[in-house]
């Protein structure tokens, strides 16, 4: 199993998509700034949105896919399921 996800900031104004086999554990990386890169300068630590994929190749793809998307692609896809822009990282634990 593996999740394509997207964090973004406090203003919703950047987004930063990822792959990973361990969603709880490679957003609470993001979140206490574990990771170097673009998600820690920017302080992309809301998580937003995210998919269950079967298989790793076919979430890359995914991954790869939604990274040329327009920024306002992105905004409607999150809104679809997340109208709110609100952190899903709480549910995804419980």
């Amino acid at each position: 199993m593996a999740y394509v996800y997207i964090l973004t900031n406090y203003h919703n104004t950047s987004f930063y998509i990822g792959v990973t086999n361990n969603l709880i554990r490679r957003v609470y990386e993001h979140k206490n700034n574990m990771v170097e890169g673009f998600s820690k300068r920017y302080k992309l630590h809301k998580l937003v949105y995210y998919e269950q994929i079967e298989n790793i190749a076919y979430a890359i793809e995914r991954e790869k896919q939604l990274k040329q998307w327009h920024h306002n692609w992105k905004v409607h896809l999150i809104k679809k399921i997340n109208p709110e822009l609100k952190d899903l990282y709480n549910e995804i634990c419980m």
